[in-house]
């Protein structure tokens, strides 16, 4: 008899046991959700989205830690430890050698998207559609209660 060691139920979990226990048995293409970014202002304005998923080549800015405020490409992504490695952000070993620091994807922010991928930049440009769309009707449902109200 096999256990069973993913349930997309226990993400609802207030328990961290739980949490923790539903990140690290999580399969790849639910590891990959984890790793979506905050967007900078100029990208969050223009996509109409909080966060998009990382990609390699993408310009992050860190915002927290021993590098913050400094930017770097994004020169690998570690689905399996949900870490993300950058350009120049190097730890120095004591024997000379350079790392690149592991850093965790709630800790940068996209400055810059590669729209190299058709897939990529279509799915960003359908939210931004559907987006707008949903804030002009809101608009104009607003517009129209206050005319009422106004009568």
């Amino acid at each position: 008899m096999t256990q069973q060691k993913f349930s997309a139920s226990w993400k609802s979990s207030v328990k961290p046991r739980k949490q923790r226990k539903y990140r690290y048995n999580a399969p790849l293409h639910v590891r990959q959700k984890l790793v979506h970014v905050h967007l900078a202002k100029e990208l969050r304005n223009k996509y109409g989205k909080r966060n998009t998923q990382l990609r390699v080549g993408d310009r992050v800015k860190i915002l927290r830690g021993q590098f913050a405020k400094k930017e770097g490409k994004v020169e690998r992504i570690d689905l399996k430890r949900e870490r993300v490695f950058i350009t120049g952000i190097e730890l120095i070993k004591k024997d000379g050698t350079k790392l690149l620091s592991p850093l965790e994807p709630s800790n940068l922010m996209i400055l810059d998207l590669v729209l190299d991928d058709k897939k990529r930049k279509q799915k960003l440009e359908e939210h931004k559609k559907s987006k707008g769309e949903h804030h002009s009707e809101t608009a104009k449902k607003e517009t129209k209660t206050k005319s009422k109200g106004e009568k």
